[in-house]
């Protein structure tokens, strides 16, 4: 494959943009251009979430259709979905020290975030280990739904219900923010792409 046009390519010239349109993103008045790092943290960790419903919705459809294609795109997109989740670790901390001068280790759903981005790793090894296609798409299925049912009762600390950027009524902040998601999602996609060129070199 021509390197200029490996998806692992874009995949980065994606990222070079997110950095820059986050240094340029609109500041908040009670935490200023530190908002920013929020902003980032929370498109990064949505992105991981649709990824691992993407690659469970692919599962689905591969264990009932019985095509490997489906089974693939699983592979591909929990593959990507936990590389969102755990670089979406630091950028957490990052926020936490830059906007509340501190770490909060042990607030209820970062402290879940760490089980499951330990748990989904060693998921995606023994799933590449194996690498039986229909156990890949079952394993992630049930990632998501574990993942989902644990957070939606967890505790409500430093992540206050409902979303406080969609409910600030600020356009500007929630325009920014939706195009911050969207190119987080550009860049899973070409992440899932290139997770996908792998997998067909291997074969």
């Amino acid at each position: 494959m021509n390197k200029l046009k490996s998806p692992l390519v874009y995949f980065l010239i994606v990222i070079a943009a997110i950095a820059v349109m986050t240094l340029l993103g609109p500041e908040e008045k009670s935490l200023g251009s530190n908002v920013r790092l929020v902003y980032l943290h929370g498109a990064w960790v949505l992105a991981a979430e649709a990824a691992f419903i993407a690659a469970a919705l692919a599962g689905l459809v591969g264990l009932i259709s019985r095509r490997d294609i489906f089974h693939d795109w699983s592979a591909a997109l929990g593959r990507t979905g936990i590389v969102f989740w755990v670089t979406y670790l630091p950028l957490s901390l990052f926020a936490m020290q830059a906007n509340w001068n501190g770490l909060f280790l042990a607030e209820p759903r970062f402290r879940l975030a760490m089980i499951f981005a330990v748990t989904g790793v060693l998921l995606q090894l023994g799933l590449w280990m194996f690498d039986i296609k229909w156990l890949t798409s079952l394993g992630n299925i049930l990632y998501i739904i574990a993942l989902r049912v644990i957070f939606s009762s967890a505790d409500n600390i430093m992540h206050p219900p409902p979303s406080p950027i969609f409910n600030s009524g600020l356009w500007n902040i929630i325009a920014f923010f939706i195009a911050l998601n969207l190119l987080a999602w550009v860049a899973a996609y070409f992440l899932t792409k290139w997770f996908l060129s792998l997998r067909a070199l291997k074969h």
